[in-house]
């Protein structure tokens, strides 16, 4: 009940900067509906209890289960079985993964079912399958985590010039969405449990790292390659606001109830066969554990209805009309104010970045301040979402006049930056980009675009994911740079050069 109710703070305080500043503009410049409102308010309530529940049962179901298939993949000592152990993994979290829910329906709705969602969800696991494989087999083989980066994104960079520009912001946008709740512990504990057997410690400490940021690299691949493939160059978007057609309360929660109940199982069906198969052939769990996993699995799949179905009820309807609204008003100025301070209150109170930031502040033992690591995410953070609704009002600026040098910038900076922030940072290119982002800023970010004129949705409203996203990798490195001349400089002694290889094997 302690860890149920540590969750249930951290998640309200992820929910709540967001809920208040709703009810704010609310009173202020955008008056909202009261039905509207009211179903914003209930999908807040299901976001918080639901999401508590779900990362309590990621964290006594999933992540050991990650933990559990790591270790007994790497025992076999064969390539062949990481490899594929890698592909069946990679896809069964991925289909999982709530926050990729929420993108590809997003990206069905506003395309009116010609991007379906489950054509989404599948390229993108597919995708981050075939990396996580890759990676496992990198661990394995122990091939430079900077090179592998490098060589990742040079061929998103050549993908991006044949990728319609309707499925570029999405394909990045898939690369943060699926970073989340679900697949962030569960490769983590994969890859750390591959690692740990490697007969080098040191390597060990720096190879659990890194596998994360590949899977995201897959995922935008993945999304390319669809773009590609089916040559869909004429698609457009608009939002169709549904929501006016009742103005009952409860109407879209009774009604998305059994899709999201059937959608939850379907996702969580796999990886629950999985555990079984291997429990009957690898880990021979005891009673006792293997009740507390599967009551973990009933956690995930009980929070995740209740995250969905709070944030397709209510949550993002509410985004989309406030952005919609504000992108009206004459002074757009309004607009980019608020989603910088969307983007700022959002970091600040996403529970993933306080872990990341005790993580990095224990790894430098105390030399990089957690507070500085915190003001300067949310602040690089506030700062790309306002860019990114800059770019729905300027139809000149495109998302690759962004993401280009952002992503040149952090590849070239692999090769100077201590290689464990390397991994740090590219493993928490999802970390920012969480529930939130997933949510309330994507909706807002596609009403804005709705509002403007000459602005596509499915073009403008898409990116902004990505936009935060990027941001650790820059800001993460930039720490690594400072942390390395300072211990150059005489400024941290012995001791503390080892606790950045034990800290962060933590």
């Amino acid at each position: 009940m302690n860890v149920l109710t540590d969750k249930l703070k951290e998640v309200m305080l992820a929910v709540l900067p967001i809920t208040i500043l709703v009810l704010i503009l609310n009173f202020t410049i955008t008056p909202l509906e009261g039905y509207l409102l009211a179903r914003f308010l209930i999908g807040a309530l299901l976001i918080i209890l639901g999401l508590s529940i779900f990362l309590f049962g990621v964290d006594i179901g999933v992540t050991p289960v990650g933990t559990l298939m790591g270790s007994s993949i790497a025992k076999t000592n064969k390539m062949w079985i990481v490899i594929v152990a890698g592909l069946i993994l990679g896809f069964f979290i991925s289909i999982a993964e709530p926050d990729l829910h929420i993108l590809a329906g997003q990206v069905d709705s506003v395309t009116s079912g010609l991007i379906s969602k489950l054509s989404i969800v599948l390229v993108v696991s597919v995708g981050i399958a075939v990396m996580v494989s890759l990676g496992l087999a990198r661990i394995v083989i122990s091939f430079p985590l900077y090179k592998f980066l490098t060589i990742s994104y040079l061929i998103i960079f050549a993908m991006a010039i044949f990728t319609s520009p309707h499925f570029l912001a999405i394909s990045f946008d898939a690369s943060g969405a699926t970073t989340g709740a679900m697949t962030v512990p569960f490769i983590l504990a994969l890859s750390l449990g591959v690692s740990s057997l490697k007969k080098d410690s040191k390597a060990s400490e720096k190879d659990s790292f890194g596998l994360v940021g590949i899977a995201s690299a897959g995922a935008i691949m993945a999304v390319m390659v669809m773009s590609i493939i089916s040559e869909s160059d004429r698609i457009t978007g608009s939002l169709e606001y549904d929501l006016y057609e009742s103005t009952s309360i409860f109407a879209p929660f009774i009604r998305n109830l059994p899709t999201i109940v059937s959608e939850a199982f379907l996702a969580l069906l796999p990886l629950l066969v999985t555990f079984i198969v291997f429990q009957i052939i690898s880990f021979k769990l005891k009673k006792k554990p293997f009740r507390k996993i599967l009551k973990g699995l009933l956690y995930t799949f009980i929070g995740l209805v209740l995250f969905l179905l709070g944030v397709n009820s209510g949550f993002m309807d509410v985004g989309s009309v406030v952005g919609y609204k504000l992108a009206s008003l004459e002074n757009k100025s309004i607009v980019v104010i608020i989603g910088f301070i969307l983007g700022l209150v959002t970091v600040l109170a996403e529970p993933a970045v306080y872990v990341l930031t005790h993580q990095i502040e224990d790894v430098t033992s105390g030399y990089v301040k957690r507070s500085v690591v915190m003001v300067a995410l949310s602040i690089g953070i506030g700062f790309s979402v306002a860019l990114s609704i800059l770019r729905i009002l300027i139809p000149g600026i495109q998302l690759w006049h962004y993401l280009l040098p952002g992503y040149i910038i952090s590849i070239l900076m692999t090769y100077f930056v201590p290689k464990l922030f390397v991994g740090i940072a590219f493993d928490s290119g999802g970390v920012a980009s969480g529930p939130m982002t997933a949510t309330f800023i994507l909706a807002f970010a596609q009403g804005a675009a709705e509002a403007i004129e000459g602005a596509n949705v499915l073009i403008d409203g898409f990116g902004i994911i990505a936009m935060v996203a990027l941001t650790p990798l820059i800001t993460l490195q930039i720490l690594g740079l400072i942390f390395k001349a300072k211990s150059r400089k005489g400024g941290l002694d012995t001791d503390a050069s080892k606790s950045l290889q034990s800290g962060m094997s933590q």
